[in-house]
């Protein structure tokens, strides 16, 4: 997030474009973990912006590790969001249009390391059972993945 706060040193709270890789973690039960945020108190995924020369790859992975204390080897892209629908105000005003790059993983333990300073708690959801209290720009993955499981 180091290069957006220095835009953001620049720009203040106008709206940026911010590229990031949000991970979908899956349990062997296939239950989705996610995380409370301690910024808007909704629950959210892991996952960022993009720092300058890393990969969307590398971004996703490297993001998972600092939020929930968790390796992936093997990841699935599954799918990129982008348009109205991920228009966001953080609630210190900065506002965002998010092209988030979604990938996919599961993860056999459940040893997770919760980063405090950005999460409250965790918990592995049912996908019949996501919290109507989610972040906003995470939605339409939710949707989606909601969607693809039920046609698997």
């Amino acid at each position: 997030m180091e290069y957006i706060m220095e835009l953001r040193k620049l720009v203040g709270h106008q709206p940026l474009i911010m590229v990031g890789a949000t991970m979908l973690l899956l349990n062997q039960q296939k239950e989705l973990l996610m995380m409370k945020r301690t910024d808007n108190l909704f629950w959210g995924l892991p996952g960022g912006s993009i720092e300058l020369g890393e990969s969307l790859e590398e971004c996703v992975k490297r993001e998972t590790v600092e939020e929930v204390g968790i390796t992936v080897d093997h990841i699935k892209l599954f799918g990129v969001y982008s348009g109205k629908e991920m228009h966001y105000t953080y609630p210190n005003g900065d506002e965002v249009y998010m092209v988030s790059v979604v990938f996919l993983s599961k993860i056999d333990h459940e040893s997770i390391q919760l980063n405090l300073d950005e999460h409250s708690t965790y918990r592995f959801f049912n996908l019949n059972e996501i919290p109507d209290e989610v972040s906003p720009p995470i939605k339409p993955i939710l949707h989606d993945l909601i969607k693809k499981t039920r046609s698997d």
